[in-house]
């Protein structure tokens, strides 16, 4: 049983039971029949990440929902949620540059991150697509919309990433606790920013295109006249 309550600098529960585990495997060796279980801290701790994973994988559903309700197609959602693997990248690289844990407080950033980060995408493919419904072709749509959009997106993400700069710093002891969320979050605004306007309006084109020809397909077969 791990017990003992962790300093707010120092490894998280997460890295305490992979450095137990490690040493229990490579510096201990178990009599015949005996074996080793984490419970207290260390099983609540399991259970909070499988927690945690579901309720990612529930945001991800719940955002692909709405989305495909708003654009009306099963496609086009996946252009903007293409961001949300480069936040995460982002939070968890950001969360390594500074020896921050994996703890609860990042999670729940992490989890943050799913809603904040298609915002860019969602402006930029909103924008694009009002262009494209004028009349203007998919690369000059991308372009324009790219150049018409670009202070909103960094705008709000500087607004975003100042508003959590106090939670990353920890002023106070209380709050160096939850530096790992402040951290996470501007880690992952800072990636899926940068990204969003190389990654998005590059997987746009091909993916309306695929939009476009599966669209096609569908309606050949289920609007086909009868001979």
């Amino acid at each position: 049983m791990l017990s003992g309550d962790i300093a707010p600098d120092g490894p998280g529960m997460g890295g305490v039971k992979s450095d137990v585990e490690r040493m229990i495997k490579s510096e201990i060796d178990l009599p015949a029949g005996m074996r080793y279980a984490f419970i207290g801290q260390a099983e609540n701790f399991a259970e909070l990440g499988r927690n945690m994973g579901l309720a990612a994988l529930l945001g991800v559903v719940f955002i692909y929902l709405v989305l495909a309700s708003l654009y009306e197609s099963v496609v086009t959602p996946f252009t903007i949620m293409l961001v949300l693997p480069l936040a995460a990248c982002g939070a968890f690289y950001a969360l390594w540059i500074t020896g921050k844990s994996l703890d609860i407080f990042s999670m729940i950033g992490c989890i943050l991150l799913l809603g904040v980060a298609t915002k860019n995408s969602i402006l930029l493919v909103d924008a694009t697509n009002q262009l494209v419904e004028k009349g203007m072709d998919h690369a000059s749509a991308i372009l324009e919309a790219g150049n018409h959009r670009l202070r909103p997106i960094l705008m709000t993400t500087i607004a975003l990433i100042a508003g959590m700069l106090p939670v990353a710093i920890g002023l106070n002891e209380a709050s160096r606790q939850r530096t790992s969320m402040g951290v996470g979050i501007i880690g992952g605004l800072i990636s899926s920013t940068i990204l969003t306007l190389l990654v998005v309006p590059a997987a746009y084109s091909y993916i309306e295109r695929f939009r476009v020809f599966t669209l096609q397909k569908m309606k050949k077969i289920f609007m086909a006249e009868p001979k």
